[in-house]
């Protein structure tokens, strides 16, 4: 039985500026930006042409002040974050400061984003270090199951684990708080890729990076910021020995400015990014996520029930579920961006898919402008796309 579509929530309407003819849902990968964040930011720059010394002269200071605002919002401390524009950045970062040699291991698993496991493999070949890809199936039942997996294999010279969250592919939790607790237990150092965390789910940075040495999380997915908006938080002893890529004149000033600053780069987003936040707290932050949980539920019960997908294991208080498609589909980077091209051009729907032996993965995403209608359309129109 399809789940029941949850009613639209008030006070959404009409604040973002997407294009009306197309569904959009696949806000998991850009986000879309409030209307109410644009202007902010549309400012900032108007202030930034006026006067450019100005603006950056008093700029590390104003960074600073969105980054205090930033780390309130998500339980941390400001001297504990920096600011960077992507998980995928922050990534490269926490993996450039780590003191590898040859014979470690970096373990990652098959549903990581694949830019950051790539990044993995260039350390790894850069140290002497090797990666372990652990393999895990699409079906794997829940977190526990997934925890045994990630803990037996780590082996002795297993030094760094590089774990979802939540996962990209699949949108399913990786780095539990208990697999993250059993990781140090064993001496690893626990890197967190939490790209959908801010905005969808409850982040307390806390005392230790989110559970983990490493936490690296989007803003402009959930958390209504613009693109190029993303926390790194780091535990204790590993700030002072963060290495940015790139040297600058903040470079002795130390974690976080020395991560941060990168010359004549656009640092707006960063400043209208509280904004965001401000505006989710306005519309209220559980309430969002209840609405776009539910939406989520619905699209994949309409994907089981109405096109006979395969329903994916999910995380509670996800906006973003996933099913498998038939074998034969969109095994291939290549078809499976065909069939998001077929969805958009004979649909008029934004989708996700990655490709997967066996049969790819579809993902859906659920936001606030979504409506139920939307997913009934895909519902229908996927078999016409997959020629069933």
């Amino acid at each position: 039985m399809t789940a029941e579509a949850p009613r639209p929530l008030a006070g959404t309407n009409g604040l973002f500026g997407l294009d009306p003819a197309v569904a959009h849902l696949n806000h998991g990968s850009y986000g879309a930006v409030p209307l109410p964040v644009q202007r902010v930011q549309a400012r900032l720059r108007a202030e930034q042409e006026q006067d450019p010394d100005g603006f950056f002269l008093d700029l590390p200071d104003r960074i600073a002040h969105a980054r205090a605002r930033l780390a309130t919002a998500l339980g941390g401390k400001p001297d504990r974050i920096a600011l960077v524009t992507n998980v995928t950045e922050g990534i490269a970062v926490v993996l450039d400061s780590l003191p590898l040699a040859e014979g470690d291991e970096i373990l990652v698993t098959d549903h990581g984003y694949g830019v950051v496991n790539k990044a993995a493999e260039r350390k790894a070949a850069e140290s002497g270090a090797t990666v372990r890809c652990l393999r895990l199936s699409l079906h794997t039942p829940d977190a526990d199951a997934v925890r045994e997996q990630v803990l037996a294999a780590v082996g002795p010279r297993t030094r760094v684990a590089v774990l979802d969250l939540v996962t990209s592919p699949s949108a399913r939790e990786i780095a539990s708080r208990q697999l993250l607790a059993d990781l140090a237990e064993r001496g690893v150092i626990t890197v967190v890729d939490a790209a959908h965390a801010p905005g969808m789910l409850p982040v307390n940075l806390g005392e230790k990076a989110g559970g983990a040495d490493f936490w690296v999380g989007n803003l402009h997915k959930w958390a209504f910021a613009p693109r190029a908006t993303a926390v790194l938080a780091v535990s204790g002893a590993w700030r002072p020995r963060m290495r940015p890529l790139m040297y600058s004149w903040e470079h002795d000033r130390g974690f976080p400015g020395r991560v941060e600053w990168r010359g004549t780069a656009d640092y707006t987003p960063w400043l209208a990014a509280p904004t965001g936040f401000a505006l989710l707290e306005q519309l209220g932050a559980e309430r969002v996520r209840t609405h776009n949980a539910a939406l989520a539920e619905y699209g994949q019960r309409l994907l089981v029930d109405r096109a006979g997908l395969r329903e994916l294991p999910v995380m509670a208080g996800l906006a973003m579920r996933a099913v498998r498609l038939p074998p034969g589909c969109a095994e291939s980077e290549h078809t499976a961006k065909a069939l998001m091209v077929a969805a958009h051009r004979r649909l008029g729907i934004r989708i996700a898919v990655r490709p997967w032996t066996g049969g790819g993965v579809l993902r859906i995403s659920a936001q606030v402008y979504n409506r139920p209608e939307e997913y009934q359309k895909l519902a229908t129109g996927i078999g016409e796309l997959l020629g069933r």
